[in-house]
């Protein structure tokens, strides 16, 4: 049994309630309608979104700020099973883009209709996304069982919360990629190497860096951004172990440890 102890709360929410403060503020004193406030927060899988998110969101639903709050995770704006596979398939030499989780492999026109549609506070419907379908290749969730948003008679949404491993991500310069890369190589060679991005080629990580580029027209959204660390990489790959047995215990499906494994390597 794993023991969750939440020491990320205490710090990291007077810090997104002064920045929520100072977003109303600006707004209100041009004269404005004050915008959604949009979070970014990203982090390892395993250190500690999920519970951060939860205090987060009950803190400010709650009184004495009663705000509208939903999160959005970059998880559900994967492509659908088949356009994931199609991807694989034009790239078939890349290991990178051979399963969900790099960038490029996200439905950006999603994310940005609904982005959009919680800056104009228009109707919509939160996308799911189904980890557990094609045996832990996963695919997009039904649309009925997408959650309604702004719907008429509510209150619309104040708050979004836009977590995962990869929001926030920047695309670095050819030349920054290239010098990385050739340096984690070397670090390969000399017996140094901690990561994989020595082992893969540099076509691959430019295929991947290029495509970040498009994660922009999010990024640009957010107001205020969270980074969480994790002090041994190596327990993504652990928690991931464990994330998937309980989802193969609770439906039957999910990948094999030995999938887990591969799908870490290609995100760390």
């Amino acid at each position: 049994m794993v023991t969750v102890i939440d020491d990320k709360s205490e710090h990291c929410v007077p810090f997104i309630l002064e920045r929520l403060q100072a977003h109303r503020i600006k707004h209100e004193s041009r004269g404005n309608v004050v915008p959604p406030f949009f979070l970014g927060l990203n982090g390892v899988q395993g250190a500690g979104k999920t519970t951060l998110v939860s205090a987060l969101c009950n803190t400010l639903r709650s009184p004495p700020y009663n705000l509208p709050t939903i999160v959005l995770s970059i998880d559900d704006l994967y492509l659908s099973h088949s356009a994931q596979v199609a991807l694989a398939q034009r790239h078939p030499y890349n290991p990178l883009v051979q399963h969900r989780g790099q960038p490029s492999t996200h439905d950006l026109a999603l994310g940005v209709s609904v982005f959009n549609a919680i800056k104009q506070r228009q109707p919509f419907r939160l996308p799911v996304y189904d980890k557990s379908a094609f045996n832990g290749q996963g695919d997009r969730a039904d649309g009925s069982t997408w959650i309604a948003v702004n719907q008429p008679g509510e209150k619309p949404i104040e708050v979004v919360v836009f977590e995962g491993w990869c929001v926030g991500f920047r695309p670095l310069s050819e030349e920054q990629l290239e010098r990385k890369w050739r340096e984690a190589k070397a670090r390969e060679e000399a017996g140094e190497g901690r990561g994989r991005l020595g082992r893969h080629n540099l076509a691959d990580l430019q295929f991947v860096n290029e495509s970040l580029k498009g994660y922009d027209a999010l990024t640009n959204s957010l107001d205020a951004f969270v980074h969480i660390d994790a002090e041994n990489t190596q327990y993504v790959y652990d928690w991931r172990l464990q994330q998937e047995a309980a989802m193969r215990a609770a439906k039957g499906v999910g990948m094999t440890d030995e999938q887990v494994v591969k799908f870490v390597d290609g995100c760390e």
